[in-house]
């Protein structure tokens, strides 16, 4: 815990004690019928101690939350926001006249446009710059693909019940809420007690079954709508099961990602990339996890738009070709040991982090570096995005480095994008299980001699004293490494025979040397046969858009100064709308012109709107901003038009035939706003727009 707040709530627990001994002193002077002097100087340093408490109260919410009404004006922002997205249709509860269904959503026309932007954005940044292969494989997996990748067995939440009601929660999140409202809202407890529910918070994720039950029972944590008592946490699965054909002896799943798609599909796709390597492939597409408690609206939810790459490379070379390109970018990087120290985030060049070894390798930090390039492009505030390096208890046993791409919201810092160094683990798991070798070859140009390891087990021997055991056996001695095989041979030479532990079996052994032959043996190479490492950038669409829409959100005052009115300040990238071409009054020949403005926007490819509605210039700007629109066109002449930027509100004023392509340039980034500032007369709108 920052040492401010611990001494802040340390001051405040004896400034209570101050007010409590002070408020006994004037009950005993009222008792003893003191002198009116005296007993008004107690009241007035009982009152100047509760001043000095209240003060010390506001300085521990503002060092606790960063500012004294910050969680009250972060939700009435994210109300804005949300009300805004809702009510122009950007997106909204599924079923909605049937109650909806927590964390499913339907995306409006504006929302829509929203997402095939940002889509068509990250298939141009990433797949067409780094020549990606893209598949698109089902959404329907048959378990014997989930098994080998260990979802059937691990992919699972910890969750409890109201045993009262049946309502089933997620038993981290209870935990989480808990300590958060105490360490925010209850200002009363002890520094040891706020700095004993961090660290809850920091090993949350690492918390067993047991010790989260523990934690729940011990704080009292109940049901949140009825207050009953919860279960014990029990693990469960996140994935949609289903069957695949009538039978119903084919059990599947809804994919709960689209990353084991590319996996089985690694010896076509290596064969389609001539046998070479590093390359990536990608995919987009929906994925379903069946979460026990939606929650968040966009940020959690049970169906959602996945955009995965998997990059495969040579364990023994993670270089990167483009690594140069992206080094010397320097933004918010949060390592490990800045979190487990209690640092904040701080500004890292990624060319120092990668050399430093804190991120392991060039092309897993080439690629944090082009998702930062992708999420600012797009919009993202780079003073609130920063990357995360996973902590040890957080990291998958194969992985050799995981960083998430972290944005800031109301919600708080929000995970968005995975960049995970996964070594070998998926084809591994895959060639042990399908027995298809899914593996990568290296020919030398000149052959190698090479010693290898031979292991030979004698199957009679070991018949005669092992029977039904003897496949167990030769399995485990088999997998022995080079060093535990040398060791036994050594051991058979000069004693005959060994004790050894086989694991299928669960015990001891007795080995005799007439039982396997252990050998080195010389051989020539011309090629070498390895198990890529993948690397992999996991996008969540949602998540992302969402993040997007809060860091583009503003509201301005009219000139009037009677209204606030909400807008989107979404780049010409990803708008839903890049213009919108208004009449400025009901007259048929603008009208004319706006159609003939229309068909030009239409052949260079601008989304736009016509809007021939009556209400007023501004009010049509009113409501375009709030769509995010960034150009507005407005005839006013049979010649000339006038096109208005949304931020600034300024105008320039065009030919009639020019108007297209001015909009074109600017949209499309060949310009800048600046550029047609700077090229074309002004326009001063005048109290029109208000």
């Amino acid at each position: 815990m920052a040492t401010s707040e611990y001494s802040l709530r340390r001051a405040l627990v004896e400034k209570q004690s101050s007010i409590e001994s002070q408020g006994n002193a004037v009950r005993a002077l009222k008792a003893s019928n003191a002198v009116k002097a005296d007993v008004d100087e107690a009241i007035e340093k009982l009152n100047a101690l509760k001043l000095e408490k209240s003060s010390i109260e506001k300085q521990l919410q503002a060092a606790v939350s960063g500012n004294p009404d910050s969680s009250v004006n972060k939700e009435a922002f994210r109300q804005a926001v949300v009300n805004t997205l809702e009510r122009r249709l950007f997106f909204i509860p599924s079923f909605k006249i049937y109650r909806g269904v927590a964390g499913l959503y339907d995306y409006g026309p504006p929302g829509c446009a929203v997402k095939s932007n940002v889509l068509a954005f990250w298939r141009q940044h990433f797949v067409l710059e780094e020549n990606m292969l893209e598949v698109d494989c089902p959404c329907v997996t048959p378990e014997v693909v989930l098994k080998a990748s260990g979802h059937v067995d691990k992919f699972t939440d910890l969750m409890v019940k109201d045993e009262k009601t049946g309502t089933c929660y997620r038993a981290d999140h209870l935990l989480k809420d808990f300590c958060n409202e105490k360490i925010q809202k209850d200002l009363s407890i002890s520094a040891e007690k706020a700095a004993e529910l961090k660290h809850v918070l920091a090993v949350l994720d690492d918390l067993s079954a047991e010790e989260l039950g523990a934690k729940i029972k011990e704080y009292g944590i109940t049901a949140p709508d009825t207050k009953n008592p919860l279960s014990d946490p029990y693990p469960f699965n996140l994935m949609f099961q289903t069957s695949i054909g009538p039978s119903g002896l084919s059990p599947g799943y809804m994919r709960p990602e689209t990353a084991q798609g590319i996996f089985v599909n690694f010896k076509d796709l290596y064969y389609y990339n001539g046998n070479k390597l590093p390359f990536a492939a990608a995919q987009i597409g929906q994925a379903f996890r069946n979460e026990i408690s939606p929650r968040q609206g966009l940020l959690r939810v049970r169906e959602f738009t996945l955009a995965e790459i998997e990059h495969f490379v040579d364990p023994d070379d993670k270089s990167h070709p483009k690594y140069s390109e992206v080094a010397d970018l320097e933004f918010l990087m949060f390592p490990r040991e800045q979190q487990v120290s209690g640092q904040s985030a701080k500004k890292i060049r990624l060319g120092e982090a990668v050399s430093k070894g804190i991120v392991n390798n060039e092309t897993l930090g080439y690629f944090i570096g082009r998702v930062y390039l992708f999420l600012t492009h797009l919009g993202i505030d780079k003073d609130r995005l920063r990357f995360r390096q996973h902590l040890a208890n957080e990291m998958a046993h194969y992985a050799a480095d995981c960083w998430d791409a972290e944005i800031e919201s109301s919600y708080g810092w929000i995970e968005c994008v995975g960049i995970a160094d996964r070594s070998a683990y998926d084809l591994r798991a895959h060639t042990d299980k399908s027995g298809v070798p899914l593996v990568a070859h290296e020919k030398f140009s000149e052959p190698k001699e090479v010693e290898e390891l031979v292991i030979a087990p004698v199957k009679k021997e070991l018949g005669l004293s092992f029977k039904g055991n003897q496949k167990k056996v030769v399995e485990a001695l088999e997998a022995m490494n080079e060093k535990e095989a040398l060791d036994m041979k050594s051991s058979l030479e000069t004693k005959g025979e060994v004790e050894f532990y086989v694991c299928t079996l669960g015990e001891n052994v007795t080995i005799k040397k007439s039982m396997v032959s252990i050998s080195k043996e010389k051989k020539k190479e011309h090629q070498r046969i390895f198990t890529p490492s993948v690397i992999e950038p996991s996008f969540g669409i949602g998540r992302i858009i969402y993040c997007l829409y809060e860091h583009s959100f503003y509201m301005r005052s009219s000139k009037a100064g009677d209204e606030q009115q909400n807008v989107f300040r979404f780049p010409p990238l990803v708008a839903p709308i890049k213009c919108t071409v208004f009449p400025l009054v009901q007259n048929q020949q603008y009208e004319d012109v706006a159609k003939i403005i229309s068909k030009s926007l239409t052949a260079a490819g601008i989304s736009h709107k016509i809007d021939i509605t009556g209400t007023s210039i501004g009010k049509r700007y009113a409501r375009t901003d709030e769509l995010g629109v960034p150009f507005a066109i407005t005839v006013d002449s049979t010649s000339s038009v006038t096109i208005r930027e949304r931020d600034s509100k300024d105008q320039i004023r065009v030919n009639v035939e020019e108007a297209a392509s001015v909009v074109k340039s600017v949209t499309d980034g060949h310009t800048t706003w600046a550029d047609a500032w700077a090229n074309f007369p002004h326009h001063s709108s005048g109290s029109v727009e208000d």
